[in-house]
């Protein structure tokens, strides 16, 4: 795996973890690219769209736009992800940890 996929893989993890944190599950593009950067993942809002859909069609996340905002919401197999029930590829495995 090259630096550029582990870091893909953990963004997504971290993206995964905050929306598992949100009480209905949801949170916006602009939210998460904070997330990211407070994590020293600092990539433009335009990546972390392109991970958003990425999730979205690995199943982890549901996706919609409101505007010219995303806005992702945790699915079933997402948080079964961050729980260590299930793995989605593409996305770091959460730590025993978390």
């Amino acid at each position: 795996m090259s630096y550029s996929d582990a870091i893909t893989a953990d963004a997504r993890l971290c993206i995964l973890k905050e929306l598992a944190r949100q009480v209905d599950g949801r949170l916006n593009e602009v939210g998460l690219t904070h997330v990211l950067d407070a994590f020293g993942i600092r990539r433009p809002r335009s990546w972390v769209r392109t991970q958003l859909l990425a999730l979205d069609q690995l199943g982890a996340v549901k996706v919609t736009e409101l505007g010219t905002v995303m806005v992702a919401s945790l699915t079933k197999l997402g948080r079964d992800h961050v729980e260590r029930r299930q793995i989605v590829d593409g996305v770091a495995r959460p730590s025993d940890e978390d």
